[in-house]
């Protein structure tokens, strides 16, 4: 069998040697420095490239090369890919393949959207392109996954995997594992019932569908109520995207909020597999283990954020981990080959728990919740950890860099409704941003040690919090952005910034950094997006996506 793969892998490469991935180059992204093939430069999801030509004594020469439009004022959250000299970018409205030397572009696809009412409030597009054998794979907002020749960027499959009537969009991104394309779903607050899928990537096949709130009599059914059809509503979004250890040949996807946020309908019990890391064979679907971070979560504190896998030495033993920056603001660290609990800690300011119980792997309350569940209006810490955005994880330092967000928000029980698919109904009133004083802290740009939860250095944004994901480097720097439009360097050691560059509008993106032709380039997208984003920065910041990229100036 390897025999008549290795044939076949050489068939593929002479037949189409431009645009043939092989399965081999996505899982060593990284090692050419001129591809970058993966969403977070690895399978990994660290957001880390070894690359050092540009670092901390020669940063302030970072200059751009070249930027270009990308026709969209909905916003800009994703990130490019890169292969043999072509940069592929996606929008909610486009797919782009420019030059990689001269931002020339090569061609752009339109996003056909169907006709009728979009849902939700977030339309915009998360993630990177998937890329494998000479096809782009993406999602659009109206739930299709869709396969684009690299070449021409013509359409060469196309298929519906939710109906926007019954409250399903899509903004994130697919990924790639083991030959299976796999792609999530959003719209947890619209009584949907969240899910993943597996397709054939050559096909448009569905393989297989993942549901992440169990059916009766399924395991997991016994933490949601008996005899009543609370499971069909329960949320379970899967709106970022997963990492992936070819290893231990396992996907790591996070799911969103149980729904509704009230806890009546569903009697207060866990909500399985909500607010989960799930640990799944792409070739089936096979969920093999997970953790849930948020039993019968009420505060819409996501566990979507993507899990950083790595290993590092913990009492003197090598252990394969994943670290999540979840939103409800405790930083975790487990063992990936059984997801069992290893440490977690807070990052930001937390009161809905005091702690995370080691032995449990529970949360302990505060009496945030009993306050809540009589009726009483509460203030949460956090709002959010982070606002949905890459953190990184540099090998060298043993650090995570994250962009957190210091922000409360007010949340009472509204009156019991019938649930209807479609209908945005959270069961909560308010959802307002507790004010702060002026010359306070929004957010911060923060190092800290994921298994002791000391903070290496957290520097404090006072005008807007950041929406922007972290890239590191081995040459000492952090490269992130602001809503204000900087693109800034940052010292990894010290949180300093040594270099910045005013893009023309928002930067909520995560920057790449790779090599052409032996010289080192980083690129980022800018536009402002994103109802949490747009809320501080719209007014502020004028709108209207680019990518830019930049590389030293030649001496």
């Amino acid at each position: 069998m390897k025999n008549i793969w290795l044939s076949a892998t050489l068939f593929i490469l002479c037949a189409v040697p431009v645009l043939a991935q092989t399965a081999e180059e996505l899982i060593n992204d990284g090692r050419n420095t001129e591809n970058v093939t993966t969403l977070s430069m690895g399978y990994d999801r660290k957001s880390y490239s070894p690359l050092k030509q540009i670092d901390r004594s020669n940063v302030k020469r970072l200059v751009p090369i070249w930027s270009s439009s990308l026709m969209n004022d909905l916003g800009e959250l994703s990130a490019p890919v890169i292969y043999n000299g072509v940069m592929y970018v996606m929008n909610v409205k486009w797919t782009f393949a420019f030059d990689v030397e001269t931002g020339q572009q090569i061609w752009r696809t339109p996003v056909e959207l169907e006709s009728g009412q979009l849902q939700g409030s977030v339309k915009v597009t998360r993630g990177a392109p998937a890329i494998y054998n000479g096809k782009l794979f993406r999602v659009t907002l109206d739930n299709h996954v869709a396969a684009l020749d690299m070449k021409t960027g013509k359409s060469l499959w196309n298929q519906k995997f939710a109906d926007m009537k019954e409250g399903f969009y899509a903004n994130s991104a697919p990924i790639i594992a083991n030959g299976v394309l796999i792609s999530g779903v959003s719209g947890g607050e619209f009584n949907s019932r969240g899910f993943l899928d597996g397709w054939d990537p050559d096909t448009g096949k569905k393989l297989w569908r993942r549901y992440t709130v169990p059916a009766p009599g399924e395991p997991g059914s016994e933490t949601w109520p008996k005899d009543t059809d609370a499971w069909m509503y329960g949320g379970g979004p899967t709106w970022r995207s997963g990492s992936y250890d070819p290893q231990l040949d396992l996907v790591y996807w996070g799911t969103g909020n149980a729904e509704p946020y009230d806890p009546r309908p569903r009697e207060g019990l866990d909500s399985l597999f909500t607010n989960s890391v799930l640990a799944l064979r792409p070739k089936t679907g096979e969920i093999v283990c997970y953790y849930q971070y948020t039993p019968n979560d009420v505060y819409d504190i996501d566990a979507v954020d993507e899990q950083v896998l790595a290993d590092i030495q913990i009492n003197g033993q090598l252990r394969k981990v994943m670290i999540q920056t979840d939103k409800n603001g405790f930083l975790y660290v487990l063992d990936r080959t059984n997801c069992k609990l290893i440490a977690a800690h807070p990052y930001v300011k937390v009161n809905w728990a005091t702690h995370i119980d080691l032995a449990t792997g529970r949360p302990v309350l505060s009496d945030v919740y009993k306050r809540f569940a009589a009726g009483e209006e509460v203030e949460i810490w956090p709002q959010r950890g982070t606002n949905a955005v890459p953190a990184a994880f540099s090998p060298t330092t043993g650090l995570i860099y994250a962009s957190t967000w210091n922000l409360s928000r007010a949340e009472r029980l509204a009156p019991p409704a019938p649930r209807v698919f479609g209908k945005m109904q959270t069961g909560v009133t308010g959802g307002k941003t507790t004010p702060l004083q002026p010359g306070e802290a929004l957010g911060h740009f923060l190092a800290i040690n994921p298994l002791t939860g000391e903070k290496k250095w957290e520097v404090p944004l006072t005008d807007m919090p950041s929406s922007a994901g972290m890239l590191a480097t081995g040459g000492g720097l952090i490269f992130t952005g602001k809503l204000t439009g900087e693109f800034v360097a940052l010292d990894q050691d010290t949180g300093q910034t040594l270099w910045q560059f005013k893009t023309s509008s928002s930067v909520n993106a995560t920057a790449i950094t790779y090599t052409h032709k032996g010289r080192q380039f980083v690129t980022i997208l800018s536009g402002t997006g994103g109802i949490w984003s747009t809320r501080y920065a719209a007014g502020k910041v004028p709108s209207g996506g680019s990518v830019w990229t930049f590389a030293l100036a030649q001496e």
